[in-house]
């Protein structure tokens, strides 16, 4: 459950001017319902990011669908058990068939920052998305106290849906960014 809203900005480089992803969550939510929009206006919706269970523990599932179409595009689902150490998430096509991954940077920094208070300031989380076929993607945190950021870097030549790696981004992002604010493994 959310207690406050948040907002969540998905930048394609390192400069932070051209926003790809945006959202804000509304408080008191038990079941995630997010919406992405194309910019902070929210005058294009990108996509809808629905959560398959009432609460977000463990191993929850998250659908994503087109927004403008209504197009179930697949989803990802935290792995709770591989995540306790080092997070880890499953990417899924919309028959459900697991195709790809995304995994924590390394285990030594994900311990760090789990359990080394303000450590992500110093050690931001990045993720590797991984699918046979394509080139690696990358999500970098963004360190900022009031609006979630994240950087994500998709090489030219990769050809994965758009619309799943931003979902995949804003899903991770809204996730992993309640982590070391004292409930590091209950987020």
């Amino acid at each position: 459950m959310k207690v406050l809203g948040e907002e969540f900005h998905i930048y394609p480089d390192d400069n932070q001017e051209d926003l790809i992803g945006y959202s804000k969550q509304k408080a008191l939510k038990f079941k995630e319902d997010i919406r992405v929009f194309s910019d902070d206006s929210k005058s294009h919706e990108i996509l809808k990011i629905k959560a398959r269970g009432v609460l977000d523990i463990w191993s929850q599932s998250y659908d994503f669908t087109d927004s403008n179409t209504g197009e179930n595009i697949g989803g990802i689902q935290r792995q709770g058990g591989k995540s306790l150490l080092q997070d880890s998430y499953s990417l899924y096509d919309s028959n459900n068939q697991k195709y790809g991954e995304i995994k924590e940077d390394s285990m030594m920094n994900a311990l760090i920052r789990r359990f080394v208070p303000f450590a992500k300031l110093a050690f931001p989380q990045k993720f590797t998305l991984s699918c046979p076929g394509h080139s690696p993607i990358y999500f970098t945190q963004k360190i900022n106290p009031i609006i979630q950021k994240l950087m994500v870097e998709i090489p030219p030549e990769n050809q994965l849906d758009r619309r799943v790696i931003l979902g995949a981004a804003m899903i991770v992002i809204a996730i992993e960014g309640k982590q070391g604010v004292g409930l590091p493994f209950f987020s």
